[in-house]
């Protein structure tokens, strides 16, 4: 997210420092945060740092992100949410650039903040949230879009397919019995205390992971985002038995990151809804949003 503000002039006398936020300065972030997007409370930004605070980031990156501090006082701020994921057989370092605001006076500085927060050329930046405003300008700073629209699925109205019967749907608290990733456990754990619904899909074989973040769709209808799978094919297979349990949490509807209509399930494609960007040496897959602002802010 960005919020925008026409562009002031700069006194000479300003001098700004640009630093890691560290905990001590969560109120204070939060304060500018909710000035920049009055439509979200302080309280909200609050708990979200607090959900960034139980994360672990790899070694050597910022918990929270970066501010520009001017006589002690924030006037901006940039979130990151850095994380390590699977990239095929191997780990990858990922960055979600999240929550952006400066205030006027100091807009001109804003560049340091995206300097730093560009600065690893290994790592691979994503922005799932971009106002329609500046998708020229991350356009501009090297970003590409791999995510175009959102498909809106009722998995409840999928026929018996092949592979659904006999499965077994439980909650990621359970260690399951049959072969599962230990590293996809540790992702099912941390996102359920994050406050999002982590569950495993298991066949008489395996063991498939499954997050879900509740959301509302068009603001009144209790719908979920998927966050996270192995597949999207996986939520095609399994939408039958994942629906009914979805079913007894309370919603029909699930959003779920596409550029086109998912073959074999029921549902609407909505193109141009809040596409996503990523730029870095590594293009992020659709039905992986672990470890975003989507999961960890909820937005």
């Amino acid at each position: 997210m960005t919020a925008l503000s026409a562009r002031p002039s700069i006194s000479p006398e300003q001098k700004i420092c640009c630093r890691q936020i560290v905990g001590a300065d969560v109120p204070a972030v939060a304060a500018l945060l909710a000035r920049g997007f009055p439509s979200r409370s302080r309280q909200f930004w609050e708990h979200g740092l607090h959900q960034l605070g139980r994360l672990e980031p790899p070694p050597g990156l910022p918990q929270y992100g970066y501010l520009l501090e001017s006589k002690g006082r924030v006037v901006g701020t940039l979130l990151l949410i850095f994380s390590k994921m699977r990239a095929g057989a191997e780990f990858m370092t990922r960055c979600n650039v999240s929550s952006w605001y400066v205030e006027p006076a100091f807009r001109a500085y804003a560049p340091l903040l995206t300097l730093r927060a560009h600065a690893k050329k290994d790592v691979t930046y994503l922005n799932v949230s971009a106002h329609p405003d500046t998708h020229p300008i991350i356009e501009a700073q090297g970003f590409s879009c791999y995510c175009d629209g959102k498909f809106v699925a009722i998995p409840l109205l999928q026929g018996l397919f092949g592979g659904s019967d006999g499965v077994q749907v439980f909650d990621a608290s359970v260690r399951p019995t049959v072969g599962f990733d230990p590293f996809e456990q540790e992702i099912l754990l941390q996102h359920a205390k994050l406050g999002c619904i982590s569950l495993w899909c298991a066949t008489s074989e395996r063991a498939y992971p499954f997050v879900f973040r509740p959301r509302s769709i068009k603001k009144i209808i209790p719908g979920v985002q998927l966050i996270y799978c192995r597949d999207t094919g996986d939520f095609v297979r399994f939408a039958r038995p994942l629906g009914r349990a979805l079913a007894r949490r309370g919603t029909a509807f699930v959003v779920i990151d596409a550029n086109g209509p998912i073959a074999g399930l029921s549902g609407v494609f909505r193109p141009g809804n809040e596409p996503k960007y990523y730029r870095g040496p590594q293009r992020p897959r659709l039905g992986d949003l672990a470890y975003t602002e989507c999961a960890v802010l909820g937005v």
